[in-house]
């Protein structure tokens, strides 16, 4: 399927989207192979771009290329606001899946409503999972919507914003911990499980994708971490916040305390980092 919008058999592209180690959907899975397998893709190492859009009849698709550069380009400059031409060579198309593995909020002018095409002649179409039901991909989004909104969440602890003080911030930090993560006088038994798991990781390197690390300022570094029923979002200069599909919707956070330093800055040096 050509990836342009000049004729009825053309993709009108909507927005794109990273599927490498070290940047993938995480709607789609906990790491960046379970990712692939997930659209019947190969997990070759420089990994993939995805671009969505719609065809002449307004038929939604998934496009996946080998050129990465070019998919970063438009994304990049999508979000300075600027405008970018992704039409990437028809060489580089490695595959045209029906449907959307995550939601797109808009749709290409001038042609009809978004809907999947023909299972009969495309095959089952990809679907976003149900976003009224929490599971797995619901707080793996949660993970990353924390991650954005760091500084929002970390607040919430009651750390003084720009203080200064470090001995303020660690007394925020436990007790923060204290009101939120204990259950019978000690640390909530999924919370432990995750911390635990993450530890495991350091021994034991997980599967390419399951510890992805971004800057976050000088010197600081941004980390997700997933596991199979949790996920991590933390920063190494910082607390930690923990999700569970056994706790719908609940943020759990972990204070600094005398080992999460440590088990932070081993999980830095396993992740894999945007180039």
């Amino acid at each position: 399927m050509p990836v342009s919008a000049t004729d009825d058999e053309a993709l009108f592209v909507l927005t794109a989207a990273m599927l490498t180690p070290a940047q993938f959907p995480s709607v789609l899975a906990d790491d960046y192979p379970a990712a692939c397998a997930g659209l019947g893709l190969e997990a070759v190492t420089d990994g993939y771009g995805l671009i969505f859009g719609q065809d002449g009849t307004g038929a939604r698709w998934t496009v996946a290329v080998s050129d990465t550069a070019l998919v970063a380009c438009a994304l990049a400059a999508w979000d300075c606001g600027l405008e970018y031409d992704l039409s990437p060579d028809e060489h580089s198309v490695i595959a045209a899946l029906p449907g959307w593995p995550l939601p797109v909020a808009v749709a290409a002018p001038g042609v009809a409503a978004p809907h999947d095409p023909d299972e009969k002649e495309a095959g089952r179409p990809l679907s976003p999972p149900d976003s009224d039901q929490w599971g797995p991909a619901q707080r793996r989004m949660g993970a990353d919507e924390i991650a954005l909104q760091w500084r929002a969440w970390r607040e919430q602890l009651g750390d003084p914003a720009g203080s200064g003080a470090p001995e303020a911030a660690q007394a925020a930090d436990d007790e923060g911990t204290e009101r939120a993560t204990r259950t019978g006088g000690g640390l909530h038994p999924g919370v432990r499980r995750a911390l635990t798991a993450a530890q495991e990781y350091v021994n034991t390197p997980p599967p390419p994708g399951r510890i992805r690390s971004a800057a976050a300022g000088e010197g600081v570094r941004t980390l997700r971490v997933d596991g199979p029923d949790w996920s991590l979002v933390a920063r190494t200069d910082d607390v930690a916040f923990v999700l569970l599909d056994e706790e719908p919707g609940e943020v759990l956070p972990v204070g600094r305390g005398p080992e999460l330093p440590g088990l932070l800055e081993a999980l830095d040096k396993l992740a894999v980092r945007p180039s």
